[in-house]
């Protein structure tokens, strides 16, 4: 399918979110973002669906946007305005974990960092190589680098536009684990299971918290993370929570 396509597969808990463009390196069209918004609605209208894992068909994770599209866009204005896939991703309330198995350039580094943890195959690439054409990326790119890989890495990674592997990218701290191609999807949706078992409203307080804890002072993020937690307490899965803790049993967290 040369247009490319977003898949939604469900298995129990757990949404895989799968990039089907893989002639063109999981490359975004427009309709394949229009496809991920509605991927993320779906996924955050439905209570049974607790971890979200997003990755790519084929040999890439995700080439970003696909460069011939650019010229479809009236102005650079109108390029701005678009709907942007990384945005849509990062609104998405339910935890995400990127498996990432191949190059995830560009954009694609852009969506992978969207993700609130990044699993890696030993054959991923990570690379921001805008500059090398003459434009920078525009999702986060800069400010999330920085922030997962330090300013003197993201620096390189941004200026030289050259890709990081693998292993360099989880002694960035840019991925959490590196594990072999064949085992990735299976290392992503066991981790995805944990999560899942886990009190959801919880796991998503838990999200908002470190996303908003990322822009805000020492004191104002340990205050609302203060906030966060009396909320958490006054749920239905709390009381659950400490009534197994009591009866020595494992939880049964209904998200309420």
């Amino acid at each position: 399918m040369s247009d490319g396509a977003v898949v939604l597969e469900v298995r129990g808990r757990v949404a895989i979110v799968r990039l089907d463009r893989p002639d063109k390196l999981n490359a975004l069209t427009p309709a394949m973002t229009a496809e991920l918004a509605q991927a993320v609605a779906t996924i955050d209208r439905d209570p049974e669906l607790r971890v979200a894992v997003v990755t790519g068909a084929g040999r890439a994770f995700c080439a970003g946007s696909d460069i011939r599209t650019l010229d479809d866009y009236a102005t650079p204005w109108d390029f701005g305005q678009r709907a942007d896939y990384g945005d849509i991703l990062r609104r998405l309330r339910t935890p995400t974990i990127a498996a990432v198995n191949g190059a995830a350039v560009g954009g694609g580094l852009e969506l992978a960092m969207a993700c609130d943890i990044r699993i890696a195959s030993t054959t991923a690439l990570f690379g921001a190589p805008e500059i090398k054409l003459g434009w920078i990326g525009g999702s986060g790119q800069s400010a999330l680098l920085a922030r997962s890989v330090g300013p003197s890495n993201a620096a390189r990674m941004l200026l030289t536009g050259d890709p990081i592997d693998a292993a360099t990218a989880a002694a960035w701290g840019l991925v959490t684990e590196v594990v072999e191609p064949e085992a990735l999807m299976d290392a992503a949706l066991a981790l995805a299971e944990t999560i899942a078992s886990r009190a959801p409203l919880a796991a998503q307080m838990a999200k908002v918290n470190l996303h908003a804890a990322a822009s805000m002072p020492l004191d104002e993020a340990i205050a609302l993370e203060r906030h966060l937690q009396t909320v958490t307490l006054a749920t239905a899965d709390a009381d659950e929570g400490r009534a197994a803790f009591a009866e020595r049993r494992p939880p049964e967290f209904r998200g309420r």
